[in-house]
């Protein structure tokens, strides 16, 4: 363990320093240098679409520049934190470019959250500088961080972005077209991210990655997906509409700067958009979690679109069936679909399997191992053989470095430097990995994953509410969603409209929300009188399916 600039302890030391190093997987560059290297090359590629905008990597940089400069003539240093919580904008792209060159700390924060979820996360991460859209999509964001601003000392700058101009705003801080005054030399080993993830406590944890943690992922992914692109001087091109607030997303905002890729983003998933976008700009490839491909499919299918140009759909993030898998190559011409296992601390665990004749292994494994050794233990800490199901532990250069939150990082890691990942699941004799359950109780809504005991803790505190277990439910859509198994205090009535607006006046994201209530007189239990949740899990599941 050492310290790093930013303040956090990271499991970090010289010896995996110099193993990672000699073996390529650690480039030592940052975001900004790589980008900076292909701007040398070919100044004039346009590497991210947004819509009309076309972004070259050079224009990308400017911007980047400038604002780079506007944060350090506000006084941040390397290791501050800077969050941004924005849509697909190409403003998240300068963000992250401009905090890599004064080696900032960029906190990701998906646009769903609301005031208790950003308050969280923004004291937990100590954030100095915040970037907010003024008004997305209905929702006033700067009246929220107007709001939270003076419950957190630390936060030194609200910075809005496609709203008001003037003081330390995204648009007054490109405006004022300065040039940084001094350009710090940033280690590649030091933090780049803390991307928050739904924790089993109730809390989301702070997942820290370093510069050199993110590229070797990305690039090793396509060189296994990319068949070549209609596109001249292109590998691929990449259709992304998972949030650059999520791994995913944040994967396909920083490819093209390390890969010879162009990243085709969608501020909002429409499927029949997406169609559309997939043949105007040639996309070759596509991420997203299992309705993004169910949609995407029943669109094609519909119109009677073959979509000649999209050749891989790598699909993670929830279950996946293995039907939809194979409806993929039944409804496209040429593409081949195939499931991936990650997380934000492991990102791309597997790569799946893209290859011709691959089919059945895509639609029945999680993927092959790539770059990943994989442990299945038992709950005891016995390795386990090839076949045998247990708890999937994980080492490797793409994987996190520790959570902000040192306890969780220990609790996390077994001595051999292992992460326990909370999913119970197999190793095949082809080295593949096949997910069969979750220890940790996550619920996996839509690839999006909601910490159960976060919404139990908030229904607790219902008075109308005795005891609150809340389980995945499924759903033919995104997969799983919630379902709220309850006791009632003696005499109260409870229905779900009264619950929704107890949990909605909380202030969390309506993701977390349940969509289904089941009033109950007990709970089924262990003998020491822990809920049973695996009989809630299939108790719901006999209620739909005698609806059904």
């Amino acid at each position: 363990m050492r310290k790093d600039v930013s303040g956090w302890q990271v499991r970090l030391d010289e010896a995996l320093i110099e193993r990672y190093t000699a073996s390529g997987d650690w480039p030592g560059k940052t975001l900004a240098e790589f980008a900076e290297d292909l701007a040398r090359r070919d100044p004039d590629r346009v590497t991210h679409v947004f819509g009309a905008q076309r972004c070259t990597v050079s224009e990308l940089l400017a911007e980047a520049e400038l604002l780079a400069a506007g944060l350090q003539r506000r006084g941040l240093v390397a290791g501050d934190v800077v969050s941004f919580q924005l849509p697909n904008w190409r403003e998240a792209v300068v963000i992250d470019l401009a905090t890599t060159m004064l080696g900032l700390v960029v906190a990701p924060i998906v646009p769903i959250y609301r005031d208790a979820e950003v308050a969280f996360m923004l004291a937990d991460a100590g954030v100095k500088a915040a970037f907010f859209p003024t008004d997305y999509r209905g929702f006033d964001y700067a009246a929220m961080m107007q709001g939270l601003a003076p419950t957190l000392p630390g936060l030194r700058l609200l910075c809005s972005v496609r709203g008001e101009q003037g003081g330390d705003s995204y648009e007054a801080m490109i405006g004022e077209a300065t040039r940084l005054t001094e350009r710090p030399k940033v280690d590649a080993n030091a933090v780049k991210m803390i991307l928050y993830t739904s924790g089993t406590t109730g809390r989301p944890k702070g997942v820290l990655h370093t510069h050199n943690t993110g590229p070797l992922r990305l690039r090793r992914a396509f060189e296994n997906w990319s068949r070549g692109s209609a596109v001249a001087g292109l590998d691929n091109i990449l259709l992304m509409a998972s949030p650059v607030t999520h791994v995913t997303g944040q994967s396909g905002m920083e490819i093209p700067f390390c890969s010879n890729t162009r990243t085709v983003f969608m501020e909002r998933w429409n499927a029949v958009e997406a169609l559309d976008l997939i043949d105007a700009e040639q996309v070759t490839a596509s991420v997203g979690a299992t309705p993004f491909l169910h949609e995407l499919l029943s669109a094609a299918e519909a119109g009677g679109r073959r979509l000649p140009s999209l050749q891989v759909f790598a699909c993670g993030g929830a279950e996946v069936p293995p039907a939809l898998i194979c409806k993929a190559y039944e409804v496209l011409e040429q593409c081949r679909a195939f499931r991936v296992y990650g997380s934000s601390e492991v990102p791309l665990t597997t790569l799946g399997f893209a290859g011709v004749g691959e089919m059945e292994m895509a639609a029945s494994t999680d993927g092959q191992i790539a770059d990943y050794e994989v442990r299945i233990l038992d709950d005891e800490g016995n390795r386990l053989s090839v076949g045998q199901e247990g708890e999937i532990c994980v080492r490797g250069p793409s994987m996190f470095l520790g959570y902000g939150d040192p306890e969780a990082t220990a609790a996390s890691f077994d001595a051999d430097g292992f992460f326990a990942t909370g999913d119970l699941g197999r190793v095949t004799s082809e080295g593949a990995i096949v997910i069969t359950g979750r220890k940790k109780d996550l619920i996996n809504r839509g690839g999006e994953k909601v910490s159960a005991k976060e919404v139990e803790d908030i229904l607790h505190r219902m008075p109308a509410i005795k005891e609150a277990a809340v389980v995945a439910m499924p759903h033919a859509r995104l997969g799983e969603t919630l379902c709220a198994y309850v006791i009632a205090q003696p005499g109260a009535g409870l229905d779900l409209d009264a619950l929704l607006a107890f949990v909605a006046a909380s202030g969390v994201a309506r993701q977390k929300y349940p969509e289904h209530l089941v009033v109950v007189d007990d709970f089924p239990r262990t003998a020491s009188g822990k809920i049973r949740k695996d009989r809630l899990r299939a108790d719901i599941r006999e209620r739909q399916q005698a609806k059904a």
